[in-house]
């Protein structure tokens, strides 16, 4: 008998303008038998996305959880706070196409929504993509090796870094 592919363990993260999303997402990964791992916020009550992008990009890269989302009211802020922990790829997706394309080209590891821009029944359609979809490697794989390159010389002790 041949075994199943496990389902990957979830990293979820939220501001408050991206908190009824991320519960929605939330219920849908935990009724379709996904691990998820919720590091908040909890409530719609006022909050700083960096703290959640910060924590799920964290997670992602520790590996205690083999993919993260992330939502703040736009995806923008979220995306960016996420993509400042080493190895995190997050991309923001508005819709399925670009949800497909964030895991085939970029093998992205961590997806960013905007709770005031997708409704959740589209967040979780967006998401089904995104944790379904295969990274192509190929032609992509010499442009991710290019970004991993840009993120190692930003990170090297007594380089210029970041600006």
């Amino acid at each position: 008998m041949t075994e199943l592919p496990k389902k990957p363990r979830i990293a979820i993260g939220s501001d408050h303008a991206g908190f009824l999303v991320k519960e929605a997402i939330r219920k849908y990964l935990e009724a379709t038998g996904y691990a998820v791992d919720d590091q908040g916020t909890t409530s719609e009550e006022s909050v700083d996305y960096p703290d959640y992008g910060k924590a799920v990009g964290e997670r992602v890269a520790s590996k205690q959880a083999d993919l993260g989302i992330a939502v703040c009211g736009s995806g923008i802020g979220i995306s960016i706070a996420a993509n400042k922990v080493l190895g995190i790829r997050a991309a923001l997706a508005h819709d399925v196409t670009t949800a497909r394309l964030a895991r085939e080209h970029n093998d992205a590891n961590v997806l960013a929504l905007g709770g005031r821009i997708v409704t959740a029944e589209a967040a979780v359609e967006i998401v089904q993509t995104f944790l379904t979809t295969a990274y192509l490697g190929g032609r992509h794989q010499r442009r991710l090796d290019k970004i991993t390159q840009i993120e190692r010389d930003s990170h090297v002790p007594g380089s210029r870094g970041p600006l």
